[in-house]
């Protein structure tokens, strides 16, 4: 397991769930709070039936049978579908009948831990109000999923959730944030000493490279090593088939960074085990790299971007473009498209500057695009190296396929990135404020699961 960062107040659950689920939908929503229709009465024409029956026996379709008790708080089965139902939509849909066993595993461990802070902050006095929940509920639903909150409900229910599903997240979220700000983090001190002395290594290492990585931590003992590098394999795959790897992070990983999706942040390789450090080197960004054998477990490791320290990273130039594309017609053979592709280059490699390119595309029947606000990192990998090589008037070699057409990019203008001067005292200070306060509530919460009284179904 690698470092370890607090997770600041912002909702695990309901920002994790927006950011991951918010993807068309395509069944029929259920109406909240619509009005029933009134029954038929026509239909019951000859029973005999009383106006009020009571109903002997236990004959209740609505109930619901526990999977788990906490401290003699249910959980339900249906608390774990709904819960569940988030990820099986984040995904799309793509998740194994095993792969699904054994989320739905991990979907009762997180509701365990849910039920354990929601209970402590209550005993320990930390309210929170059903007004505050549905106030961060509505804006959830606006500012991640551009609905209203009829809307959002709506689509929870066509995935099979619910808005309760996601209040009780977001009430738990807040209950432990709650406490924590009140029992933790007014015993945390970090000096003005200790935060320069950070700030003096950071300048003394500029230059040197920092990785963000993003890791999914299993922990293994001799019995359980097998299975739970099995289970760590099928995460990888279903990563690499498009599963998000923010949401495996979230759901799976057991280490603290599952709270931000798996985000270590930037770091330098030093801070990391040895083992770990020499597959970090050699990866690029966008890479995923496991299981890898560390001490008490397997990692999963996604590369998500590098730079170096306190160093103006080329890649946030903003750049000032001009995209020239030629189209070739459907029945275009190889041939016939060589013989485009040979006149396009030839053509634009004649082009002298950016003031010639619309009069040149049009020559050719090509078309000619614009645009001054990109950044060199939002290009693909391997047009960033080629964009930011070039001069200004200058275009890429050609590139593209007889379906989607040859083009090329033209290097119009350049903003180059200020230096980066790395974060303020006040920064790095809430930084390792918040580092200690997230191993604080590690230890917390491990002591809540410790004294707690579980039963299951």
């Amino acid at each position: 397991m690698l470092a370890k960062r607090f997770n600041s107040p912002t909702l695990r659950g309901a920002i994790a769930a927006a950011a991951v689920f918010a993807l068309p939908v395509s069944a029929i929503a259920q109406i909240a709070g619509e009005e029933p229709a009134a029954p038929d009465e026509s239909s019951t024409a000859g029973l005999n039936l009383p106006a009020n029956p009571q109903i002997l026996g236990h004959n209740d379709p609505n109930h619901r049978k526990a999977t788990a008790k906490v401290n003699g708080e249910v959980i339900t089965g249906t608390d774990v579908d709904q819960r569940l139902a988030l990820i099986v939509a984040a995904n799309k849909g793509k998740i194994s009948p095993d792969e699904l066993q054994r989320l739905r595993l991990q979907v009762l461990r997180n509701l365990i831990d849910e039920t354990l802070e929601i209970q402590e902050a209550k005993a320990s006095d930390v309210e929170v109000s059903n007004a505050e929940v549905d106030d961060t509920y509505n804006r959830v639903a606006q500012q991640n999923f551009g609905k209203t909150p009829k809307e959002l409900a709506d689509y929870l229910a066509t995935i099979g959730s619910s808005p309760a599903s996601l209040k009780r997240q977001i009430k738990g979220e807040m209950s432990w944030q709650r406490l924590l700000r009140r029992n933790v983090a007014p015993f945390i001190n970090v000096s003005e000493e200790e935060v320069r002395e950070v700030m003096d290594r950071l300048k003394a290492a500029k230059g040197t490279e920092e990785y963000r990585i993003g890791e999914i931590f299993l922990s293994a003992n001799d019995v359980n090593q097998q299975q739970v590098q099995a289970n760590a394999q099928q995460i990888v795959d279903q990563i690499k088939k498009g599963g998000s790897f923010v949401a495996y992070a979230r759901q799976y990983s057991q280490a603290s960074t599952a709270a931000v999706g798996g985000d270590l942040g930037w770091i330098r390789l030093a801070q990391l085990p040895p083992e770990l450090a020499n597959i970090a080197k050699g990866m690029q960004a966008g890479q995923l790299v496991g299981p890898v054998p560390v001490r008490g477990g397997y990692d999963i490791l996604y590369m998500i971007d590098k730079r170096q320290v306190l160093t103006a990273d080329p890649r946030d130039a903003v750049l000032s473009l001009k995209q020239i594309s030629l189209d070739f017609p459907a029945d275009t053979d190889q041939q016939d498209a060589a013989k485009k592709v040979q006149l396009f280059t030839k053509t634009v490699q004649s082009i002298k500057g950016c003031g010639e390119a619309d009069a040149a595309a049009q020559s050719i029947g090509a078309t000619v695009v614009e645009n001054d606000q990109v950044k060199a990192r939002d290009l693909p990998g391997p047009l960033q190296e080629a964009v930011l090589s070039l001069n200004v008037g200058q275009a890429t070699p050609p590139f593209g396929s007889l379906k989607e057409g040859v083009r090329v990019l033209m290097l119009c203008g350049r903003d180059d990135p200020k230096v980066d001067d790395g974060p303020s005292f006040d920064q790095m200070m809430s930084k390792m404020e918040d580092d200690r306060i997230n191993k604080r509530a590690q230890t917390y919460l491990r002591d809540l699961r410790r004294d707690a009284v579980i039963e299951y179904d």
